[in-house]
């Protein structure tokens, strides 16, 4: 069996590839969608098994000490999707993927292994750097192999594979945690090495654009026909090279995209602050409101249920009407969401608003990663996507600290003011990125002036 990327065996031209379709490519979003699952279930398991942390003496975890830890968990993907954005290009996506699942399990394994805050911190920065890294490659592998037209509808179905991560680590935190001890739901964080390293290493293509940069032109057009895509050309490869790593960050401020770059930025980190802040701090806030463990448990699996649909209802509408307006209008939605989750309602309508609010609130941030694809051409799309990305992890590094200044000060309440303000803040800044466009284009050249005859 020949190895995902490599060239046809005989030297007759290749045979015409498969249309450019989801079928086409359904391999390339089933292994992303694989390694983003993971991704899920281990940023979300510490918020799913926090409240039992918490009840272990042995560990001498306070709530201030959690939301610490949190953000160093969202530091070290900070550093992750900044360092992996620009690494992928130049050393492959397949190698530095894999590396970044290796990493984060890893995490996962000191963290079950831990006796104090301490060595579980480093566990957990260990876990973020490799997280981190994971999202962006996979983000800018899916955009590339999807057609062009439905690439919000792909970005959509990858994210539902955060949330199915998110539900099956709250279903971890449910039954392995009071049964056997928080330990045991880290411990299953280990299993994306079993899984997910050794069919991401052989099954995952490369990227044809990286592989023309390398000079395999054989193999980048092999590539492309099996998956029914274009054949990449010169303009759709990264510059290699340390000079091409710096190029290609200068050119995330080119005229056109100069002013955009800095509000994706900003979308990214409201978008963040909400996704980490909720998923660490919203089981804690829940029951400071007065809701019992598992109920309070139960609203993270609640609220990944609703990102799931509202990842499909949000790709398929952004196709339709474009992810900058999709992404500021579910801002706007989950800023009245997270109101409403303030005042204490009964438990069944609260089990509504917070499967509802879900719908809008990991959506809102995945929209802006699909307005970044229409933001940087091909070259630029893994380092551009990394860098909102990375930027918008240091959101992620002040949801989690947030909430636990908040709870240890007995403010809980203030979490759900504070996560309001993010979203109308986060809507603010995308729905001005096609003006930001406008302002940030050149001016066009004036005609040459008509000389008159003699």
């Amino acid at each position: 069996m020949s190895h995902p990327g490599s060239p046809p065996s005989t030297g007759a031209a290749a045979a015409p590839g498969p249309r450019h379709t989801f079928r086409s490519v359904a391999p390339v979003l089933a292994l992303c969608w694989l390694a983003v699952f993971f991704d899920g279930m281990d940023v979300n398991v510490y918020g799913a098994v926090m409240p039992h942390m918490l009840d272990d003496p042995g560990l001498g975890l306070t709530p201030g000490t959690a939301g610490t830890i949190g953000s160093w968990t969202t530091f070290g993907m900070l550093i992750g999707a900044l360092g992996t954005g620009t690494l992928t290009d130049w050393l492959g996506r397949r190698p530095v993927l894999v590396t970044s699942v290796l990493l984060f399990s890893a995490g996962s394994a000191v963290c079950a292994l831990s006796g104090s805050p301490g060595p579980f911190g480093a566990g957990r920065f260990l876990a973020g750097l490799g997280l981190g890294g994971l999202m962006p490659i996979c983000l800018s592998m899916v955009m590339e192999f999807a057609p062009s037209r439905r690439a919000a509808l792909a970005t959509g179905l990858l994210m539902t594979s955060y949330h199915a991560g998110g539900m099956f680590a709250t279903g971890l935190g449910l039954t392995l945690a009071p049964a056997f001890g928080w330990r045991w739901v880290f411990w299953a964080g280990v299993l994306p090495v079993v899984v997910a390293a050794p069919l991401l290493l052989r099954l995952l293509p490369e990227s044809p654009g990286v592989l023309l940069a390398k000079g395999r032109t054989a193999e980048a057009a092999a590539v492309a026909d099996r998956y029914g895509m274009a054949r990449p050309v010169p303009a759709d490869a990264p510059t290699q090279g340390a000079k091409g790593r710096l190029a290609a960050v200068l050119a995330l401020f080119r005229p056109g995209a100069r002013w955009a770059t800095p509000l994706l930025w900003l979308a990214s980190f409201c978008g963040l602050l909400l996704v980490y802040g909720v998923s660490t701090w919203l089981p804690q806030m829940m029951r400071a409101s007065g809701y019992g463990l598992t109920s309070s448990v139960s609203f993270l699996l609640i609220i990944n249920a609703g990102g799931i649909v509202g990842m499909l209802i949000a790709g398929r509408t952004a196709d339709r009407y474009g992810p900058v307006k999709v992404s500021a209008l579910w801002f706007l939605l989950t800023a009245a969401g997270a109101l409403l989750l303030g005042t204490h309602l009964p438990l069944t309508l609260t089990y509504v608003v917070v499967g509802v609010t879900g719908v809008w609130l990991f959506s809102a941030q995945v929209m802006v990663y699909a307005a970044a694809n229409r933001v940087y051409p091909a070259a630029e799309r893994a380092t551009g996507i990394g860098w909102v990305t990375g930027i918008g992890r240091t959101g992620a590094v002040v949801g989690p600290w947030l909430g636990g200044t908040l709870a240890a000060g007995g403010n809980d309440q203030l979490g759900f003011t504070a996560f309001a303000l993010a979203g109308l803040l986060g809507a603010l800044a995308i729905g001005l990125v096609p003006l930001a466009r406008r302002i940030g284009r050149p001016a066009p050249a004036a005609p040459a002036p008509v000389s008159a005859g003699p």
